[in-house]
């Protein structure tokens, strides 16, 4: 006789790791949830008062090969907060609020700890964030992964009324660009950082460089959300446009909202690069061009703003306790 768990899918694991996830996902919840998790499909109902044109906007995105580093750790609850965090920014620098998120969890062997911790780090990026975990998938595929290992996608929708859409049209050459620090990697770069760090250190060590933290600690460190600063800036009326520093670096997402004609002239002297970057590219002996192609330096948004408008972004910004950095402007492009 063969079962289903003979086959490597464990149900009653499934269970157990369900049984303790709702209570999480329920955290989440906000006016407009309709159903909760177990059912066939996720219900929503919006709100879309006080806004003409309500537009939706959605995206959906994975971690990458950070996770091989959370392998690594033994560490499961910070991804969840990257994926969350990254699809956030990703509507928000077009101008939308999250209203959900949705999640897909595969796994080779399904052990109900790790699938709640990974489930945590959803659950706690949507408060922050103020939107609802509202569904998803966990599958438990044998033979698909090696022993350990899983993989993460998540999609997002927000919406955003269609004359506060941030889409870049006005940005005209002259304009300023202003750098919101990163956290660290990121979601991006990470197979270029692990064969680079890897092959020097153990996930546990701790380079003199890194100021006290283990290169596990320095690469985990959560991709953050800047829905607070981006929104207070949009209220503000101080926007043109948004980059969200993500895979093909600053000069790679800042391309995407150009103007025809209109290009980025960044002073990569005018902040502090992180030491995590330093350490790769010295180790690695990587090229400075492909370090900015790859990874995000240290800046993980960027706002164009008017230059009569960049000292009133400053101050609004610190009072908000962010620290920006005028990073270049907008030029012809060659």
């Amino acid at each position: 006789m063969t079962t289903y768990k003979d086959a490597g899918v464990n149900i009653d694991e499934g269970d157990e790791a369900v049984r303790r996830m709702k209570p999480l996902v329920r955290e989440t919840f906000i006016p407009g949830v309709l159903t909760d998790i177990g059912s066939f499909g996720a219900f929503f109902q919006p709100d879309f008062s006080g806004m003409a044109e309500p537009v939706l906007v959605s995206s959906v995105d994975g971690v990458g090969t950070k996770l091989k580093v959370a392998f690594m750790a033994g560490r499961h609850d910070t991804v969840g907060q990257d994926l969350v965090n990254h699809c956030v920014n990703d509507i928000a620098v077009c101008g939308a609020r999250p209203m959900y998120f949705m999640d897909y969890f595969s796994i080779g062997r399904l052990k109900a700890d790790v699938a709640v911790e990974v489930v945590r780090g959803f659950a706690t990026a949507c408060k922050q964030n103020g939107c609802a975990l509202i569904g998803g998938e966990t599958a438990e595929m044998p033979d698909l992964y090696a022993a350990g290992e899983y993989d993460l996608a998540g999609m997002i929708v927000g919406v955003v009324d269609k004359a506060r859409i941030i889409d870049g049209a006005g940005i005209k050459a002259g304009d300023v660009l202003i750098g919101l620090p990163s956290t660290g990697l990121h979601t991006n770069g990470y197979s270029l950082a692990r064969k680079v760090l890897f092959g020097r250190f153990g996930i546990d060590d701790r380079p003199a460089e890194l100021a006290g933290d283990t290169v596990g600690e320095a690469l985990l460190r959560v991709h953050r959300s800047y829905l607070k600063p981006i929104h207070a800036l949009h209220d503000a009326g101080l926007l043109k446009g948004l980059v969200h520093v993500t895979g093909g670096g600053i000069p790679g997402n800042a391309a995407r909202i150009m103007p025809d004609g209109l290009a980025i002239a960044v002073d990569y002297a005018a902040w502090q690069r992180p030491a995590l970057f330093t350490l790769i590219q010295h180790l690695g002996d990587v090229p400075e061009d492909d370090l900015r192609r790859t990874f995000n330096l240290g800046i993980g948004l960027i706002a164009v703003v008017a230059p009569s408008d960049e000292s009133r972004v400053h101050d609004a910004l610190r009072t908000l306790g962010e620290t920006g950095v005028t990073m270049g402007d907008v030029a012809i492009s060659d």
